[in-house]
């Protein structure tokens, strides 16, 4: 059938994206740099007739909305879904083309994982919409016949209205940001200042008056699931309640916005990672404990660890009081949950996933975004040298506007302008960490500047010329990620 729809439809088919269900056959393939889905038999792809196979009607159209929306209801497997309590990685895809390198990395390894993951921060500097984030999945999905089933991730949303533009478009699993709401300060108050800002709390939400919450809490000793015991004294409390009182009734509001416009089940997480604080183990589990009171249910919670979790690069700290804390939250988790651990940052942390995986076990999430656009620029480095000169030139001017919003260290004055380096050395560059930051913090500029026109349309041109150098450089470099994840 490939041959005869090739010479039919003057495509190059993608084998593994034929499938057929109830007499229907949908395929994907390519002519030049455009790629489009196809339908053999009686369907509704919006397009155009190519002719007629075996007395079958061939239709191809565009990567549309549309003709998305139609394959997800011919191939559920092309459709997002919850995936649960099981080990999982998350994989954004800034540029909407990663998706293929995405699941020959994961294929075949046990992971659960998600290909349609963006936050509302990152679309908006992408220029992109929920649909086109979950379009760009689907077909991915189809064209790699990836038949296993994924996830959809609304990653970092902050506002109720987050939420209805995200469930619209169909995503399973939604993770809660109510970082502003966190009082980072409350870590250096006196008693009296936690006290004045603790009866300042919307104790309504709480559906307790402040003495209620208090005494849940003060002179009481939880045992935790290791046999160790948690004890908070007044300040302890005070000070939890504080930092994150405000976070978790955002959060429950969050969630009943989602049960009140959720079209069909879903998933929740939850994030507080993107704070100045760490997040002690009392904080940790008054947390989730308030959330569980309060009918909140979720799959995932991202502390604010200890040490550095700075963007596109191995973790900053010292490992063995990682260790140690870390074990702290696991055993918060397993007396609380069972929830996930999730590991945000988690690009590029190379020295922490088996730490991670030895500790907690299955129960852990780990979610990448800007490594897989750091790869997409490495292999534009091997395809079109002189744009990835231009956009290394252009992030060194950014990087000290764009880098306000990011938690990084880079020095610009380390990243060499793009003429004092020969080709061969250009795809090196993703391997220097102040090279590395740099492009990673300014991909929303490098995206967006002219319109698209300086840079976008270009970069998406090379990686659409080449598409198995992109797919191999995601390849190689997710598989350093989920390697110890899944190490015995």
């Amino acid at each position: 059938m490939i041959d005869k729809l090739k010479q039919l439809t003057k495509l190059d088919i993608y084998p593994a994206s034929v499938h057929t269900v109830n007499n229907k056959t949908y395929f994907l393939g390519r002519r030049g740099a455009e790629k489009m889905v196809g339908l053999v038999g009686k369907g509704r792809i919006s397009g155009q007739q190519a002719g007629k196979l075996d007395g079958q009607n061939v239709t191809i159209g565009p990567l549309s909305h549309d003709n998305a929306a139609i394959v997800r209801a011919a191939l559920p497997w092309t459709a997002p879904q919850c995936i649960g309590l099981a080990k999982s990685i998350g994989l954004g895809d800034r540029l909407g083309l990663a998706t293929p390198g995405h699941i020959r990395a994961v294929r075949g390894t046990g992971l659960a994982v998600i290909l349609a993951q963006q936050s509302i921060r990152e679309m908006t500097r992408t220029r992109r919409t929920p649909e086109q984030v979950m379009d760009a999945a689907t077909f991915g999905v189809l064209q790699e016949g990836f038949t296993t089933g994924f996830g959809a991730d609304a990653d970092h949303l902050q506002k109720l209205e987050d939420i209805d533009a995200t469930t619209a478009a169909g995503f399973k699993l939604f993770t809660i940001d109510p970082g502003l709401h966190v009082v980072n300060q409350a870590d250096t108050l006196d008693s009296a200042e936690l006290s004045e800002r603790y009866i300042q709390l919307d104790f309504e939400t709480f559906g307790l008056s402040p003495a209620q919450l208090q005494e849940l809490y003060v002179g009481s000793r939880y045992k935790l699931a290791d046999g160790s015991k948690l004890h908070f004294d007044e300040k302890t409390f005070l000070r939890a309640a504080v930092k994150y009182g405000q976070a978790i009734t955002h959060t429950v509001k969050m969630f009943r916005r989602l049960g009140q416009v959720a079209r069909s089940d879903f998933e929740l997480e939850v994030s507080v990672d993107e704070t100045d604080s760490p997040t002690s183990p009392a904080e940790h589990f008054l947390f989730a404990l308030e959330l569980k009171r309060l009918g909140v249910t979720w799959v995932a919670m991202a502390p604010r660890f200890i040490g550095r979790f700075e963007k596109g690069v191995d973790y900053i700290g010292d490992l063995d009081a990682f260790g140690r804390s870390f074990a702290q939250h696991v055993n918060i988790m397993r007396t609380l949950g069972p929830y996930k651990i999730s590991i945000h940052s988690g690009s590029d942390k190379f020295s922490v996933y088996s730490i991670v995986a030895k500790l907690a076990g299955g129960l852990v999430h780990v979610k990448t975004a800007g490594t897989s656009y750091l790869e997409a620029v490495r292999a534009v480095a091997v395809i079109d040298p002189g744009l990835f000169r231009e956009i290394l030139d252009f992030a060194r001017q950014r990087y000290d506007t764009d880098k306000a919003t990011y938690h990084v260290s880079a020095d610009i004055s380390k990243v060499p302008p793009a003429s004092s380096l020969e080709d061969s050395q250009l795809p090196g560059l993703l391997d220097d960490f102040h090279a590395r930051q740099a492009l990673h913090v300014t991909f929303g500029s490098v995206l967006t500047a002219d319109e698209g026109r300086r840079f976008r349309d270009r970069l998406y041109a090379a990686l659409e010329r080449d598409e198995e150098e992109h797919y191999a450089a995601i390849e190689r470099h997710i598989k350093r990620h989920i390697q110890p994840l899944i190490a015995p």
